[in-house]
């Protein structure tokens, strides 16, 4: 065995259980765009796409689950991820060293987790930075067949990735919403966009420096974004485009406030997750801001 790999399990060794440690693994390939490939071959490859690196925009790949373990690996044990009914140890690969192997510019590059039920997580480079992702590809060392069932007791598979953290600490908190962990399970795909176009196709339309208009816009970015889409930004499990959102902002606001306060007692098979913490401030904040996308009222 290679000496670094040696002297990593050494150091690994002499570390408490629950410090995050990266072991290269051998035969690590310099150019994992090289090796990806134009057609699916396997459930677990992971389709990548965006802006890459030395392919045209919008251009989609396929990585192996084997090529993604010839890249340095991250291993630790996370006790605070509501995916695992315990402790739990994962490995995988950082997000962070994904965008340095694959984003065309790393330095502007957010990160888009696009999962098989039409979900999609969204990671700003603040969020690589504050809480360093992992792309899980074990789970108490096995692979993705062998991975326990969702936590909510529904029998999904969570494979073929999720994304987890080894600790997860809100740094980011607007009105009466704290960030929340961005931890997606059946993740088949990572897209690579840049952060500031990405974010401006969803920006106010008008009174964009109104304090209330500007923090709804920073919320829905982090919460609506994953279920609603406008154009190509955004996931669409919902299935209700952004347009849609505003629609309802403008015309029957006060159900609109019910219905992200507590989707289930508006309609009882609503798949929404509540926001009980949403106080009236917050979400007059985010009416405020769907409000933008419709047109002014004529005097």
């Amino acid at each position: 065995m290679p000496s670094l790999v040696t002297g990593a399990f050494a150091l690994t060794a002499l570390a408490a259980a629950f410090v995050h440690v990266t072991v290269p693994a051998a035969g690590a390939s310099p150019s994992l765009i090289a090796r990806a490939h134009a057609q699916r071959e396997a459930a677990t490859d992971l389709a990548i796409s965006g802006d890459l690196q030395s392919l045209p925009s919008g251009t989609t790949r396929y990585l192996s689950r084997e090529d993604l373990l010839t890249l340095p690996q991250s291993t630790f044990t996370v006790r605070d991820d509501p995916n695992f009914t315990g402790p739990t140890e994962v490995s995988g690969v950082l997000l962070e060293d994904l965008v340095h192997a694959l984003a065309r510019d790393p330095d502007s590059a957010l990160v888009v987790a696009i999962c098989d039920d039409r979900y999609h997580a969204h990671y700003p480079r603040r969020y690589l930075a504050d809480h360093h992702p992992l792309l899980v590809l074990r789970i108490n060392g096995q692979p993705p067949d062998r991975w326990p069932k969702d936590s909510e007791g529904h029998g999904n598979d969570m494979g073929p990735y999720l994304i987890s953290h080894r600790q997860f600490t809100p740094a980011l908190k607007i009105l009466a919403h704290v960030e929340e962990r961005q931890i997606p399970w059946g993740v088949i795909g990572l897209e690579f966009r840049a952060e500031k176009s990405f974010f401006a196709a969803i920006a106010p339309r008008r009174n964009a420096s109104n304090p209330s208009v500007e923090a709804g816009f920073r919320i829905a970015q982090q919460t609506c974004l994953r279920c609603h889409n406008m154009g190509d930004v955004g996931g669409d499990k919902a299935q209700h485009p952004w347009l849609v959102l505003s629609a309802w902002a403008a015309s029957e606001p006060a159900h609109f406030a019910a219905y992200v306060r507590n989707p289930q007692s508006v309609n009882p098979r609503a798949q929404m997750p509540a926001n009980p913490d949403f106080d009236a401030d917050t979400l007059d904040a985010l009416i405020a801001y769907f409000q933008t996308f419709q047109s002014p009222e004529k005097p």
